[in-house]
């Protein structure tokens, strides 16, 4: 009976075991209540207090009896499987984007009527101001002068009930509006006295609008305000040209004191729409100037102050306000000016101009950890483009493909030493360009393919592009895998089909210059076209020999086998004559015979 108690007991835990083992495997998110319900179900166990102990007597040895039996603990009930809980989750709603105000809700808020006519009123007593004086001057109520102070006096008493006014918290909406009119109301009043009526010269009248703004700009700071500070700019910007009579490096010049007046405001408040209203006006003033033409030498002089300062301040309000669209823009339309300069000045001038512009952006580019964000990208991607305007304008004929694809190939190279993706990404765009230009102008498909005398210098200059066109194809691949933008023929075969096309015209391009200029005349023509196919040839025999355990470089070496075979059929048979049709075939036909046997081999011997 012992054995047969105490089985049972070693086989009711090793059960309850299992099933706490297995309930554990199921259960994982609910072990903590699975604890207190094994806990809850053996409260009385836990309280049954133990029996006294008996004192030990020597068993008395019985023949007939059994050995006395000893106490055992009560077996553990076995804690029955139960399924895991359900919790309720409530399910998720769909997001569902912040639906914008319509007019109409932003009309119905409290406080909105009263903005709406209290700027709508500042409107229309600006008009009636204006109408007032239209017709004092039409019924000769006023003369000039006395206009011109009624006017002066009627701004400052708008602009100072403005202040007065916005003292009560109640009165804020209007002290706005007031303030605004009266602001606006100066600067027609220095425009009346510069140019109607001729009390002030330019320049007088220039720092009257300069004080205004200023003016506007110490209220607008006082008050927090961004919008008023914008709306007081913008007003100067408008009145401006009236002042100085047209667009003229006069008024570039004024527009940057302007900017440069807002220059404080901008780096103590992150104020986006005070830089936008402060940076882009110079900048656009100074390429109308340009375009009307009125004096070159003043318009490039003004164009390339407009793009120092506006880089310069864009790169201060860059370093406080990371990627700040308004600075971002005014740094990136900042070499406009000088760009549209260079393009109406001569060329001794204009390269100068293009250049300096793009080394100064350069530099900032090369600076790049200096500026936070996208600002060194963007000065860079700015740069390249006035370093491609140079080099157009510089160079001509020949020479322009080659320059193109040399700054690529040096693009390329930097891009490697500094692990730069954008320098890579400058490299292609510079090559896309050059090599565009060096297969239209110089290494045409017609010098690769028609036989026509040329004089040496040509065949020279495009021996160059074609060089430089064969290094590049290559140069911009390998840069692209040490950069890992993309990976090897196996993965990306398309882009390197491409780079292995031009890689094989700028090849072509090299044979054939090279034997023209070694033998001139149609013998050299032949001669270099043999030379193509078999070097073709060469090139797939290679790629086949290297490509025994990579399929891109096989599926290549086929193609280009292809493309041999194509050109002695359709081209050599029909061109080439005498000797060089001879040597083009066989030499063509040894090499593959050489490629086909040593492949095999090497096929089989794996």
């Amino acid at each position: 009976m012992w054995v047969t108690l105490s089985s049972m007991t070693t086989e009711d835990v090793l059960l309850r075991l299992a099933g706490e083992i297995d309930d554990l495997g199921r259960r994982l998110a609910v072990v903590g209540s699975e604890l207190r319900t094994v806990r809850a179900d053996q409260p009385q166990q836990a309280e049954q207090p133990k029996p006294a102990e008996q004192p030990q007597q020597p068993p008395q040895p019985q023949p007939w009896s059994l050995p006395p039996q000893q106490q055992m603990p009560p077996p553990w009930p076995p804690h029955p499987w139960q399924p895991p809980r359900q919790y309720y989750v409530p399910p998720q709603a769909p997001y569902q984007p912040v639906p914008r105000q319509t007019l109409g809700e932003k009309l119905g808020k409290e406080g909105a009527g009263s903005r709406v006519l209290a700027w709508v009123g500042g409107a229309v007593t600006l008009l009636g101001v204006v109408l007032l004086l239209v017709l004092a001057v039409q019924r000769g109520w006023l003369g000039p002068l006395p206009r011109v102070l009624v006017g002066a006096a009627f701004g400052l008493a708008l602009t100072g009930a403005g202040v007065w006014l916005h003292r009560k918290p109640a009165g804020r909406t209007g002290a706005f509006a007031l303030a605004w009119t009266g602001i606006a109301t100066l600067y027609l009043d220095a425009v009346a006295a510069t140019s109607l009526y001729d009390f002030l010269p330019v320049l007088a009248g220039l720092a009257v609008g300069l004080a205004v703004a200023a003016g506007g700009l110490l209220v607008a700071v006082r008050w927090e305000s961004p919008l008023l500070a914008s709306v007081v700019v913008v007003g100067c910007v408008v009145c401006a040209p009236m002042i100085t009579r047209g667009f003229t490096p006069e008024l570039v010049a004024f527009l940057l004191m302007v900017q440069l007046a807002t220059a404080p405001v901008q780096l103590r408040r992150d104020w986006s729409s005070l830089t936008l209203a402060a940076g882009v006006p110079p900048l656009l003033a100074s390429v109308i100037s340009s375009a009307v033409a009125h004096d070159g030498r003043q318009n490039t002089v003004a164009a390339l102050g407009a793009g120092v300062i506006g880089i310069a301040l864009a790169l201060i309000v860059l370093r406080r306000r990371e990627n700040d669209p308004a600075a971002l823009a005014v740094l990136a339309t900042s070499v406009v000016p000088a760009l549209v300069a260079a393009l109406l000045l001569p060329k001794a001038q204009a390269v100068p101009v293009a250049a300096g512009a793009g080394v100064v952006l350069l530099a900032v580019w090369a600076t790049r950890r200096w500026w936070p964000g996208i600002a060194g990208q963007l000065a860079g991607l700015a740069g390249l483009l006035a370093i491609l305007q140079a080099t157009v304008t510089q160079f001509d004929g020949p020479a322009r493909a080659a320059v193109l694809l040399g700054e690529a190939l040096l693009l390329a190279v930097a891009a490697v030493g500094g692990r730069n993706k954008f320098a890579l990404a400058a490299a292609l765009g510079f090559a896309t360009i050059g090599g565009l230009i060096g297969v239209f102008f110089d290494v045409t498909p017609a010098l690769l393919m028609v036989y026509r005398i040329r004089p040496a210098a040509d065949v020279a200059g495009a021996l160059a592009v074609a060089l430089l066109l064969l290094a590049v194809s290559v140069a911009l691949p390998w840069a692209a895998v040490r950069l890992a933008v993309f990976r090897g023929p196996a993965d990306d075969l398309p882009i390197w089909l491409v780079a292995g096309v031009s890689a094989l015209y700028g090849a072509a391009g090299v044979v054939l210059c090279g034997s023209l200029l070694a033998v001139p005349g149609r013998t050299g023509f032949l001669l270099g076209h043999a030379l193509i196919t078999v070097s073709w040839t060469i090139a797939a025999l290679v790629l086949l020999l290297r490509g025994i355990d990579v399929v891109a470089l096989r599926v290549i070496g086929l193609v280009l086998v292809g493309a041999a075979v194509l050109k002695l059929v359709l081209f050599d048979l029909a061109t080439l004559d005498g000797l060089a049709r001879v040597g083009a075939f066989l030499g063509a036909g040894l090499v593959l015979l050489a490629a086909g046997t040593r492949y095999a081999r090497l096929v089989a011997s794996r």
